[in-house]
C-alpha cells in the first residue's frame, strides 16, 4: 500500500502536521513517515493568467481589444514560488503517492489554493479534505480521524473559482477601459469600488456640511444638574443666544417643583463572541491596530502560538459539540491573570450555555474566535500578541456573566412655566460590565426627590455649541459599514445577503482597505481615512453599478446560490460577461470634466546638445533598454509600460526568501547588475543563507551562488 500525500497551505502549518502524523525524515520540501507524507504551499501557487497569454495584442492597452474574455481561463505557476510547485507537482505525481489530502486552510480561500494545484500538476488521484478550526495537536489528530470526501468541497470550488475569475474580468477590464480613456493607471474592482464610494460619499457630506450655532440652558441645583427643554418637541436646542439668555434669567436664583418623576430599569445582554470583523474593530478602537495589522496578529496566535482558533470566521457562535471543550478552556484560562473572573463561572451550579453563545444554525464554516484548550503561554507573547488575545480571553469569559443592568430615572422640574429635565443613573448589576469598567463615570447621582418637592434653581448656564458634521470614518467604523452594508440597498431580499455578506468578507475586507490606500485612493491619518482627489474623482466617473453595494448584494446572493448547488456556474459567469461588456460600454462616454493629475515629469535640466532623456526612476529598464524603471506602491516596473514593456518587479516577490525589495536595491541592482552576499533563507527549509542577487534576462530576481551559513 502506498504513501498519502498532505499538502498544507504553508510551511509552519505543514510542520505542525507533520508532527502529529509523526513524519520526521526530511526531504526535499517534504516530511516523510511511515503512512503520510506531508508537504505545503506558500500560499497561492498558481494563479489566473494575464491577458497577453492568450494572445500577444494584449499586452499593449488598446479599448478596441476590449472586452477580454478567455474562456476556458488558464492557469500559471507564481513565478516567485514555482520551484515550490514543481516539489508538489512531483510528490503528486510520485508513485508511491497512492492518495491525497487537502490540508489547506478550511475555508474557500484555501480550497481554491489547493485545486489550482491539483489542476496545473495535472493530478487524478482521489483526495480527502482536512477541516479543522483549531492548529493544537488534538484538534489535527481529530481532524484526521474524521476526513471528508474530498467531492463534498466541489461547490465551494465552484464558488471560489467563479468569484476569482470573476474578479479578474471586472478588474482587468474596467481598469484597462478607465485607463487607457483617461490617460492614468486606474484600479477598479468588484468589492474595492463600492467600498471607496462609501469613504467618498462621507467626505461629500463631511465638505458639504454647514455648522449652525445653537444654545442650551442648564440648571444647577444644589448637587445636580437639569437641562433645559421644549416639553412638546422634546427638544433642548434653542436657535438664539437671546431667546437662551432670557430663560436663563428667568430661572436663575427661582424656585421650582418637581412635576414628574419616572425610573426604567434597563439591561445590557453580554456581547456576542468575536468574529473576524468585530475583533479587527475592536483592536482599531482600543489599540489603533489597522485590520491587516490585526488579521496578521490573530493568524500568528492561531498558527505558530496555537493558543486561539481559526481567526478567518464570519460566526460568532459555537457548536453542541463544543461544549466540553468551554470546561476545559475556562479551567484553562483560571490559570492566568483572569483566575478571580473565571472562578466565579466555575463556581455557578451550572454553565449558563444559552442560543448566544451556542447555537449550530448560525454556525456555516467556523465558529466564532475563541481561545483553545492549551495552557495560555502569556510570557512568549510579544506587546500587541498579548493585546489581541486579551481581547479574545476577556470576550471569550464575558459571554456566560449576567446582563449589566441600571436604573434611568427622569425627573422633570418646573420653574417660571419653564421645564427643565433632570437624568441620573444608578447601576442595579454590573455583570460582564465588570471585565470592562469604563475610565470614568459619566452619568449623576441623583438625591431622592418627591413628586411636588420644592427645589432650588442656584445658578443658570446658558452655553453655545455647533451641530458638528459627520465623523470620517475610522477602520472600525468603515468594517461596520461594510459588513452592514445592506443600510445602503432598498431592496429587502438584498439586504439580508449583505447583511450575512456585506461588502467583501471578514478574510478580505483588510485587504481591500489597504488595497484602496496601495493605489493612492485613500489615506490614512491617525485613526481616520480620508478619500484623495484621486479617489473621489474615479467615483464621479465609473457607473452607478461599479460602486453600489447593490452589486456586490446580487453577486454574494449569486455566489452563495452556486456554493449551494441551486445555481449553475456557467449562468453565473454568463451574466459576468454581460456586466463586463456594459462596464467596457460604459468607459466609452468619458467625462471631460474630470482630468487626473499627470505623472510628475523629470524636471531636471537637460545637458546641452543632448537628446530628450527617458524620465531618471532608479535607472534603464533592463527589458526594453527605452524606459526608466520608476515606483508604485506594489511594484517597480518600466515607464514604457503603455507600449508594450512588461518589466514588473513585485515588492513581495522575495517575501518567501524572507527579503524585502526595496527602492535602495533596484537602483544598486540596476547600477553595478547585482548585490553580493544578500541575506535570506531557503523557502523549504527556512536555513539561513547568502546569496547573490540579480535581475535575470526575463526581468525576474533570481538568486545566484546560493551558500549557506
Amino acid at each position: 500500500m502506498g504513501k498519502i500525500l498532505v499538502i498544507a497551505e504553508k510551511p509552519s502549518v505543514g510542520r505542525d502536521i507533520a508532527k502529529v502524523l509523526g513524519c520526521k525524515e526530511r526531504a526535499e520540501g517534504a516530511l516523510i513517515g511511515k503512512d503520510y507524507i506531508v508537504t505545503w504551499a506558500i500560499g497561492h501557487l498558481a494563479t489566473l493568467a494575464p491577458p497577453e497569454a492568450y494572445d500577444p495584442k494584449y499586452k499593449t492597452w488598446k479599448y478596441e481589444t476590449l472586452p477580454i474574455v478567455p474562456y476556458p481561463m488558464k492557469l500559471i505557476p507564481i513565478s516567485r514560488t514555482k520551484k515550490q510547485l514543481q516539489i508538489i507537482k512531483k510528490w503528486m505525481n510520485d508513485t508511491n503517492v497512492d492518495s491525497l489530502i487537502c490540508a489547506t486552510d478550511s475555508g474557500r480561500e484555501g480550497e481554491l489554493i489547493f485545486r489550482y494545484i491539483y489542476q496545473v500538476a495535472k493530478c487524478k488521484k482521489p483526495f480527502q479534505r482536512l477541516w479543522i478550526s483549531s492548529m493544537t495537536d488534538d484538534a489535527i489528530r481529530e481532524g484526521f480521524a474524521k476526513l471528508k470526501p474530498g467531492q463534498d468541497y466541489d461547490l465551494l470550488f465552484a464558488s471560489a473559482k467563479c468569484r476569482a475569475e470573476a474578479d479578474w474580468l471586472v478588474g482587468m477590464n474596467g481598469s484597462r477601459a478607465f485607463t487607457i480613456q483617461y490617460n492614468s493607471l486606474l484600479s477598479v474592482g468588484r468589492v474595492q469600488t463600492p467600498t471607496l464610494a462609501l469613504l467618498v460619499d462621507r467626505q461629500k457630506n463631511i465638505d458639504d456640511f454647514v455648522p449652525e450655532d445653537y444654545w442650551e440652558v442648564y440648571g444647577l441645583f444644589e448637587d445636580y444638574q437639569g437641562i433645559w427643554f421644549y416639553k412638546e418637541l422634546k427638544e433642548t436646542k434653542i436657535q438664539t443666544e437671546e431667546k437662551a439668555n432670557e430663560i436663563a434669567e428667568k430661572i436663575h436664583g427661582k424656585q421650582g417643583t418637581v412635576i414628574e418623576i419616572s425610573q426604567e430599569t434597563k439591561k445590557q445582554l453580554p456581547p456576542l463572541l468575536y468574529d473576524l470583523t468585530e475583533l479587527q474593530r475592536d483592536g482599531n478602537r482600543k489599540f489603533g491596530y489597522s485590520a491587516q495589522q490585526v488579521l496578521s496578529i490573530a493568524q500568528d496566535l492561531y498558527e505558530k502560538k496555537k493558543m486561539i482558533t481559526y481567526p478567518r470566521t464570519d460566526s460568532r457562535y459555537l457548536t453542541k459539540d463544543m461544549i466540553p471543550m468551554i470546561h476545559t478552556v475556562l479551567k484553562q484560562a483560571k490559570k492566568g491573570p483572569y483566575q478571580k473572573e473565571v472562578d466565579w463561572i466555575l463556581e455557578l451550579p451550572k454553565l449558563p450555555i444559552t442560543k448566544r453563545i451556542v447555537n449550530d444554525a448560525k454556525v456555516t464554516d467556523h465558529h466564532a474566535i475563541i481561545p483553545t484548550e492549551i495552557l495560555p503561554k502569556w510570557e512568549s507573547l510579544s506587546k500587541d500578541e498579548k493585546n489581541i488575545y486579551e481581547l479574545i480571553l476577556i470576550r471569550f469569559i464575558a459571554v456566560f456573566y449576567q446582563e449589566y443592568l441600571y436604573k434611568i430615572t427622569r425627573i422633570i422640574i418646573e420653574v417660571e412655566a419653564e421645564t427643565l429635565l433632570v437624568e441620573g443613573k444608578e447601576i442595579v448589576q454590573w455583570g460582564w460590565m465588570s471585565l470592562y469598567p469604563p475610565k470614568k463615570q459619566e452619568d449623576q447621582t441623583l438625591p431622592p426627590l418627591k413628586k411636588g418637592e420644592k427645589v432650588q434653581v442656584q445658578e443658570a448656564q446658558v452655553q453655545k455649541k455647533q451641530t458638528q458634521p459627520p465623523k470620517p470614518y475610522t477602520e472600525a467604523t468603515l468594517l461596520s459599514a461594510m459588513e452592514n452594508a445592506g443600510r445602503f440597498v432598498e431592496d429587502e431580499e438584498l439586504k439580508e445577503q449583505l447583511k450575512d455578506g456585506g461588502l467583501g468578507t471578514p478574510a478580505t475586507r483588510a485587504a481591500i482597505i489597504e488595497r484602496l490606500i496601495q493605489v493612492e485612493y485613500i489615506s490614512r491619518k491617525g485613526k481616520s481615512l480620508f478619500p484623495t482627489e484621486k479617489g473621489m474623482q474615479l467615483i464621479e466617473i465609473v457607473p452607478p453599478e461599479l460602486k453600489s453595494p447593490e452589486m456586490t448584494g446580487k453577486w454574494e446572493k449569486a455566489l452563495t446560490s452556486v456554493a449551494k448547488g441551486t445555481m449553475a456556474p456557467e449562468r453565473f459567469m454568463g451574466s459576468i460577461v454581460r456586466y463586463v461588456e456594459y462596464i467596457v460600454g460604459e468607459g466609452k462616454k468619458k467625462n471631460p470634466q474630470i482630468v487626473f493629475a499627470p505623472r510628475k515629469p523629470n524636471t531636471s535640466k537637460r545637458k546641452k546638445g543632448k537628446s530628450p532623456s527617458i524620465p531618471k526612476g532608479f535607472g534603464n529598464c533592463p527589458l526594453c533598454k527605452q524606459g526608466a524603471v520608476l515606483e508604485n506602491t506594489k511594484a517597480f516596473y518600466c515607464s514604457q509600460w503603455q507600449q508594450g514593456c512588461t518589466l514588473t518587479i513585485w515588492k513581495n516577490s522575495l517575501d518567501a526568501y524572507g527579503c524585502s525589495v526595496t527602492s535602495n536595491m533596484i537602483e544598486e541592482i540596476l547600477k553595478n547588475e547585482s548585490i553580493e552576499n544578500v541575506e535570506m533563507f531557503l523557502p523549504q527549509t527556512h536555513e539561513k543563507c547568502r546569496a547573490t542577487l540579480r535581475i535575470n534576462d526575463k526581468g525576474i530576481l533570481e538568486f545566484k551562488n546560493v551558500t549557506r551559513q
